[in-house]
């Protein structure tokens, strides 16, 4: 079983200069139900099916099941998937000796920067760059599964 750590943070200053690289994904559900997600991706030039389940009662921990599937084929999957299609960029930025994942969603969830980084143990400590802003690891409506359902440009803010 491969499991997942990983801390949500809202962004809240200029971290593209500081990415490494950057590429365009685009991602739908077949199943968002919150405890259990099956998720469809097409990351660049690759495409992957997977699926997450809770594992910890806080959420910091999530099993995680990934297989890399022919891009045609998500192309399709993406046409039968839950309601919204999820858009973005994702950057890489090299913090320390971690690797925060900053996302720029497009569409239905335009304006919304959120940034998320992975850690080998729930206590980790890691250094915070000066442009991560509130932390949001707790707040389902930030999941992209949920962002589907209740997309950020709806919301009242």
């Amino acid at each position: 079983m491969n499991y997942e750590i990983e801390r949500k943070f809202l962004v809240k200053g200029e971290f593209k200069s500081k990415a490494f690289t950057h590429w365009r994904i685009v991602q739908g559900y077949l199943s968002s139900v919150p405890k259990r997600v099956v998720r469809i991706r097409i990351k660049g030039e690759q495409a992957y099916l997977t699926v997450k389940s809770t594992v910890s009662g806080n959420g910091l921990t999530r099993y995680e099941w990934e297989k890399e599937i022919p891009v045609k084929d998500a192309e399709e999957m993406l046409t039968f998937c839950e309601k919204e299609i999820i858009e973005k960029t994702r950057y890489l930025v090299q913090v320390g000796s971690h690797v925060f994942e900053v996302d720029e969603f497009y569409g239905i969830n335009e304006g919304l920067l959120m940034a998320e980084v992975e850690l080998q143990s729930e206590d980790e400590e890691f250094e915070k760059p000066d442009w991560l802003g509130k932390e949001v690891t707790h707040d389902v409506r930030y999941y992209n599964s949920m962002l589907v359902k209740d997309p950020y440009s709806t919301w009242k803010r």
